[in-house]
């Protein structure tokens, strides 16, 4: 039964994680795609306000892709907790993220959006 457990730990802890970066990576892939949009309506032969809809619905998926990655990072840290009781045998690494951190991350990730619309 030990083993089970161990074995299930180590591959929520491997799909905690590829989940993460999935968010991270859909965010990344959004702000570039906002930075594409942006500089095509520079073009002098497109109209000011071609694609603010469009820009306006991308800043909606933005914001809802950074609570998703916020309650994943809750996820990880709820996880965490169940590990240290049932998994505890683990002699591996484990991993804390402080309560403050969740909002940091947040705060951090925000601003790098705002950084790469910039």
């Amino acid at each position: 039964m030990e083993n089970r457990i161990l074995a299930d730990a180590y591959n929520l802890k491997k799909l905690v994680r590829e989940a993460e970066a999935l968010a991270d990576e859909s965010i990344i892939a959004m702000a570039r795609l906002k930075q594409a949009m942006l500089a095509a309506r520079q073009n002098p032969e497109v109209e000011v306000h071609t694609g603010q809809r469009a820009l306006v619905r991308l800043t909606e998926a933005e914001s809802h892709a950074l609570s998703m990655s916020t309650h994943l990072l809750r996820v990880h840290d709820e996880l965490s907790k169940v590990a240290r009781i049932h998994a505890a045998g683990d002699d591996g690494i484990p991993t804390t993220i402080p309560p403050s951190e969740v909002e940091v991350q947040s705060a951090r990730r925000e601003t790098a959006l705002e950084q790469a619309n910039a």
